[in-house]
């Protein structure tokens, strides 16, 4: 398996969802911000709560992780944390859900 970089970009993500690929897609952002908008496939996991809340991604530990917040700083720091607990393959979403409503899908709303 090749060794995935930090970082996955908005269009790459999309196509991963188009392709129906297997990957879980976590949205770390707080939940008055998943409520103004969010991305249906993604399952939310404030990073606030992270910590308490981390053994609840140990049956993705072996699958490829995409992390998004609001413009992919908290995914980032997300992404190599779970990577210092063993989940190789957790990237980042660069950009996070401001890009994605840029690049990919202009109903979403921006703040």
């Amino acid at each position: 398996m090749t060794e995935l970089g930090l970082e996955i970009s908005v269009t790459q993500t999309k196509q991963l969802l188009d392709d129906g690929a297997d990957f879980f897609l976590v949205d770390c952002r707080e939940q008055n911000e998943w409520d103004y908008v969010n991305i249906e496939a993604a399952e939310l996991f404030p990073l606030s709560n992270i910590q308490a809340r981390v053994g609840e991604l140990e049956d993705h530990k072996e699958q490829h992780i995409v992390i998004l917040c609001h413009h992919g700083v908290r995914s980032l720091q997300l992404a190599q944390w779970l990577r210092q607990q063993g989940y190789s393959q957790a990237q980042s979403m660069a950009g996070g859900i401001d890009a994605w409503s840029q690049e990919i899908d202009n109903t979403k709303p921006r703040y």
